[in-house]
């Protein structure tokens, strides 16, 4: 009997020993597991639009709930919300870090996702993916997508004929009355999948509608596609001073 327990007694005391001689060690061990635990799944959360611009009368709020308020500088857009632009207004958001909107006046969108994905108990670093989809009911919006990290980021605009994603650095443009949706491509390539028409990839300087009896998108106009141009280049002007500030 003594020895069969001499076994278990002498691993305490060998435990005791290491606890005693080497206590800093044994905490950066149990440290290490915690954290280890802790961040083996990312945390997805909702997040919120920010306004780098407005001009003119724009309101946002729930539609069932017609709650519409003036939007503002300080305004947080979130998932749910309706954004109206009236006649002359303008409106620049910042989406995600990697994807800013130009609504033009007599427009309107829902923000349908906006997400990202971190590491489970990191507050700083540790991002793993962001994206934001967003309909557009009515109106003209211009859409930078611009990747500047390795982090996973994607886009995705619906419209009553269409859906279009972005994935890769792109300047596109979408005009949607309701029924029918015109698509621009400045820069880039942007993918559309619609239940009319075939899944397709539209590169720079073409433009494709929806409904439509053409399969292939057709070349846009020199001074479309510049005026375009210049509207993406405000943005990126925005895009510059918002990530400088932003926390993600």
């Amino acid at each position: 009997m003594l020895k069969s327990n001499s076994t278990p007694v002498r691993a305490v005391a060998i435990w005791n020993g290491l606890l005693m001689r080497f206590p800093a060690l044994i905490f950066l061990l149990a440290l290490c597991c915690g954290l280890g635990s802790g961040c083996s799944e990312g945390v997805t959360r909702p997040t919120a639009a920010t306004v780098l611009s407005v001009k003119g009368t724009v309101v946002f709020g729930m539609a069932e709930q017609n709650n519409f308020q003036p939007v503002t500088r300080e305004s947080r857009i979130h998932d749910g919300d309706i954004v109206r632009t009236s006649d002359g207004a303008l409106l620049s958001l910042g989406l995600i870090p990697a994807a800013l909107a130009q609504m033009s006046s007599n427009s309107e969108i829902k923000i349908e996702e906006l997400r990202i994905s971190k590491d489970g108990n990191q507050t700083e670093g540790g991002m793993r993916s962001r994206s934001a989809r967003i309909r557009l009911n009515r109106g003209k919006i211009t859409v930078l997508f611009t990747r500047r990290d390795r982090i996973g980021s994607f886009f995705a605009l619906r419209t009553p004929s269409v859906t279009i994603t972005a994935d890769s650095d792109c300047l596109f443009c979408a005009q949607s009355d309701g029924t029918t949706t015109r698509l621009t491509c400045v820069r880039g390539n942007v993918h559309t999948s619609s239940s009319a028409q075939p899944s397709a990839a539209i590169g720079a300087g073409y433009f494709q509608q929806w409904p439509s009896g053409r399969a292939e998108p057709m070349a846009a106009s020199y001074d479309a596609a510049a005026q375009r141009l210049e509207i993406g280049n405000q943005l990126r002007e925005l895009q510059s001073g918002w990530q400088k500030r932003r926390p993600f």
